[in-house]
C-alpha cells in the first residue's frame, strides 16, 4: 500500500511539473498559476520524501543493495 502511495505521489509530481511548464509557456506572466503549480510540486515532493522516510523507518521499505 505504501509503495502505491509513493508511486501515486511521484506521478502527481510529474503532472504538476508539466502543468508548470505549460503555464510558463502559455501564460506570458499574466497570472500566478505558475507559482501555484511550483508550490504544489514542492509540497508533493516533501510528502513523497516523508513517505519514503516513513517506509524505511517502519520497515515496509528495505534496501536490497549488497553493500
Amino acid at each position: 500500500m505504501l509503495k502505491a502511495a509513493i508511486i501515486l505521489m511521484l506521478l502527481a509530481t510529474v503532472v504538476s511539473l508539466f502543468s508548470g511548464l505549460f503555464f510558463l509557456v502559455k501564460d506570458d506572466g499574466r497570472s500566478n498559476r505558475l507559482v501555484k503549480a511550483l508550490t504544489l510540486r514542492v509540497g508533493l515532493a516533501v510528502i513523497t520524501l516523508g513517505l519514503v522516510a516513513w517506509g524505511f523507518y517502519s520497515g515496509q521499505l528495505v534496501s536490497q543493495a549488497p553493500w
